[in-house]
């Protein structure tokens, strides 16, 4: 017996529905009311139940994602073709809709580090931190000459990583790019994933290592949860005599570093000293329809019980942002949120775009037509409950429950502010299969369909696709949260496995390069 192709409602008022299967032409569908599908249609995108005049609204979620530009038909093709994001009049509603917490009875633990400081760390990671491009190599060389056989005598240790970027100089000496950047290595130095670290530097760059460690405090022994070796943490190259001498002595500061480091071990940690970064890369017509509230059902129960989970990438929040300032726990911090949306509004501006050249080729491909769109869906991985902080990018996360970093729609860059701000795990949805890893904080990616889950086993941690198959939103965010108690307690996910994570540090710079 032969079966109809499968579409997916999301809101009453919507004009368009998803295809779950692909769609052929002269297929006969019954949604609220019949129809015929009047050409190929390929699954996650978007077909028009009912006739949509030029200039109407797109409705999806029960949101406006654009406007048709021409007059489309019930059973059409509804794309980039025949819509544009068009302008947006929103009501923001300051903190009309902040709901309260209905905090878990009971406390759930995970089998983490304590530092001596007090925080929770998942990871035990030495860092070989650069402060610019022009000690990457030689950061590079100190990583790459740590042999397994000395790590294997160090079995409590995760590694040695390297955290090299493309800056660190061409800008304004204490100029807000530099400060930006200070502020991602010094969270990473200081980060509880960290056991000890090694600042290298060149000598005459502007982001200069000896402001680095006076200005964010990170010279003084015990001052963070980061353990750095008795000799001076900063070497430069240029003081050193050359990159072999500066590599030679880094290589004799590791033992000290890798045998503090080896002397911790795991006890029970309740999950509230969890800070959850969540992210989105590659996403296609499924991911805020599985993926995404997935990870939203996730957040919420890691939010029940007193951790925090950060949503990022506010140009993929454009669009969406009132149904946010609704849930602010005050005007202030919905105030705060639009006042990085009209900061991303402006900066487009200054070089002739729009917030809306995102979404890219790949997820214009699978079914995603406006920015708005994409942030409908983004957002999902926020949850239901209030808003309490609005975060510059790698600022230091102190508030408990949900809270957004104003970070760029890039991915790397993104996750950099968020462990930078102080993220122990990572959540990463993809639909078409972003092959993503992030140390010092481990990432688990979670994929919208199951197709894609399938090809790209090896690197896909969770199937959310099930949930066009049966599986509840519910049930698959109850699997989430397992798997981030698994991982917070060490277990390695896909991307660790495959040695993902060195390449994937990419400290966001606005600003330009002089």
């Amino acid at each position: 017996m032969s079966t109809s192709p499968r579409i997916v409602r999301l809101n009453p008022l919507d004009n368009v529905v998803v295809a779950v299967d692909a769609l052929a032409e002269g297929s006969e569908l019954q949604d609220l009311q019949p129809f015929t599908v009047t050409e190929s249609i390929q699954p996650g995108h978007k077909v028009a139940t009912r006739a949509i005049a030029a200039g109407e609204a797109i409705i999806k979620y029960g949101q406006i994602i654009g406007f048709a530009t021409e007059q489309v038909e019930p059973g059409q093709w509804v794309h980039v073709h025949n819509v544009d994001r068009g302008s947006l009049e929103l009501d923001y509603r300051y903190a009309t809709e902040a709901p309260e917490t209905d905090y878990f009875p009971e406390p759930r633990v995970f089998e983490g580090i304590r530092r001596a400081n007090g925080q929770a760390a998942t990871r035990n990671y030495i860092a070989v931190i650069s402060t610019v491009n022009c000690s990457a190599t030689s950061s590079r060389m100190v990583a790459q000459r740590v042999s397994q056989d000395l790590l294997e005598k160090y079995p409590h240790v995760d590694g040695v990583v390297a955290l090299t970027h493309k800056g660190g100089c061409a800008f304004e000496y204490k100029g807000p790019d530099h400060e930006q950047l200070n502020r991602v290595l010094a969270g990473y130095a200081r980060h509880p994933n960290i056991c000890g670290y090694l600042v290298l530097g060149l000598g005459c760059e502007t982001a200069q290592g000896d402001y680095l460690l006076d200005s964010q405090e990170l010279v003084q022994l015990g001052g963070g949860p980061a353990v750095q070796t008795r000799s001076q943490p900063l070497i430069n190259i240029q003081q050193s005599g050359g990159v072999r001498k500066t590599v030679e002595k880094a290589l004799s500061a590791l033992p000290e570093l890798l045998q503090e480091a080896d002397q911790v071990r795991r006890e029970p940690i309740p999950i509230s000293e969890l800070i959850v970064a969540t992210e989105c890369g590659g996403s296609d017509g499924y991911s805020g329809i599985t993926a995404n509230p997935a990870i939203g059902y996730a957040s919420d129960l890691i939010v029940r019980y007193g951790g925090t989970a950060i949503l990022s990438e506010v140009p993929e929040i454009y669009g969406g942002e009132h149904l946010l300032t609704s849930r602010a726990v005050s005007r202030e911090v919905g105030e705060k949120l639009i006042e990085r949306i009209h900061w991303w509004e402006q900066y487009a501006d200054m070089f002739g775009h729009r917030i809306d050249n995102n979404p890219s080729v790949g997820n214009k491909k699978g079914g995603l037509t406006t920015i708005y769109e994409k942030s409908l869906g983004a957002i999902a991985k926020g949850g239901t409950t209030a808003l309490r902080a609005v975060y510059e990018y790698a600022e230091k996360v102190t508030e408990k429950g949900f809270v957004v970093m104003d970070t760029p729609g890039y991915d790397p860059a993104s996750v950099t502010g968020m462990i930078a701000g102080g993220a122990q795990i990572c959540l990463f949805s993809t639909g078409r299969g972003s092959c993503f890893g992030s140390k010092p904080a481990p990432t688990i990616k979670i994929c919208s369909n199951s197709p894609t889950y399938a090809a790209l086993s090896e690197d896909m941690d969770i199937d959310a696709g099930s949930i066009l198959h049966g599986t509840t939103v519910q049930a698959k965010g109850e699997e989430i949260l397992e798997e981030i108690i698994a991982v917070a307690s060490g277990k390695q996910t896909k991307s660790e496995l495959a040695g993902m994570g060195d390449e994937e540090f990419c400290p966001w710079s606005p600003g330009p390069i002089f």
